[in-house]
C-alpha cells in the first residue's frame, strides 16, 4: 500500500469506559482508524463476560480500560485480560501503581484521538518485537 494506512496490529479492541461521550468518541474513532471495536462497555461485569466469552471466534487483541468504573474497576478487567493474554491499555486520570504489571501503558486522560491512535500503535509494535517509532505525549508505555 504506497499511500494508504497500513491496518492495525492490534485490530480488534474492546472498549471499557464509562464516561458515554469519551465512549462513543473512542469507539467512532477508532473504527474509522481500522479497528473492529468488539463492544464497548461501562461495567467490570460485562467487560468480564465478554472476555471470558471470547475463547471462540475472534480473539480480542486489546482492551482499553478506564481504571475506575461506576460499576466495578478497570483494574480486574486488566488482571482478567492479562490471564486471557489479552493485552490493556489503561486510559485514565490517574495512572495506578501496579500498572506495570497489567498493562502495557497508560495514557493519561484528556488525551486527544491521535494520542490514542499512537498509543495503540506503540503498544503494537512493542508486542511485535518492532521499533517504537513515536510515544504520544501522556502515554507510558511499559
Amino acid at each position: 500500500m504506497l499511500f494508504g494506512k497500513a491496518a492495525p496490529i492490534l485490530k480488534r479492541v474492546l472498549i471499557v469506559e464509562d464516561e458515554p461521550l469519551v465512549a462513543f468518541d473512542n469507539e467512532h474513532f477508532l473504527t474509522g482508524e481500522g479497528h473492529e471495536v468488539v463492544a464497548t462497555v461501562d461495567t467490570e461485569a460485562e467487560a468480564l463476560r465478554i472476555l471470558h466469552a471470547q475463547s471462540g471466534g475472534d480473539p480480542i487483541d486489546l482492551v482499553l480500560a478506564d481504571v475506575r468504573l461506576h460499576a466495578g474497576s478497570g483494574i480486574e478487567v486488566a488482571r482478567a485480560a492479562g490471564k486471557t493474554g489479552v493485552p490493556v491499555i489503561f486510559v485514565t486520570g490517574e495512572c495506578p501503581i501496579d500498572a506495570r504489571a497489567l498493562a502495557v501503558g497508560c495514557l493519561a486522560k484528556p488525551y486527544a484521538q491521535r494520542d490514542l491512535a499512537d498509543a495503540i500503535a506503540a503498544a503494537g509494535a512493542k508486542l511485535k518485537g518492532k521499533k517504537v517509532k513515536r510515544v504520544p505525549g501522556g502515554f507510558r508505555l511499559f
